[in-house]
């Protein structure tokens, strides 16, 4: 069974940056389907960024500029780089497939931006 280990969130204050990783065992994938997903208290779970097949980047239109997302195929992580934070940019941040992601779901890793 697929395991997704989110880290590297925590607290920074406005403006500052994070870099979250994704480290999936159990499972054999292609790090090109893993995405990242957040969920802010209250709202629905979505979709900040994902590879495309060919692998590149593609980044929630919102979010273009700030976030970018990359893969290191030998440690098996994906990462999100996330500059220029925002409170709005708080809440939990997960990884999984895309675009159907696994009905399994590790335990996130919590951003809070302070204004």
């Amino acid at each position: 069974q697929v395991q997704l280990v989110e880290s590297g969130g925590g607290l920074v204050q406005a403006g500052g940056s994070l870099r979250l990783s994704c480290v999936i065992s159990g499972r054999i994938v292609s790090l090109n389907t893993i995405g990242w997903y957040r969920q802010a208290p209250g709202k629905q779970r979505e979709l900040v960024a994902r590879f495309n097949f060919g692998g590149t980047e593609i980044i929630a239109d919102s979010l273009k500029g700030r976030f970018t997302i990359s893969r290191d195929n030998a440690k098996n992580t994906v990462y999100l780089q996330m500059n220029s934070l925002k409170s709005e940019d708080s809440g939990v941040y997960y990884c999984n497939r895309y675009p159907v992601p696994w009905n399994y779901w590790g335990q996130g890793t919590q951003v809070t931006v302070s204004s």
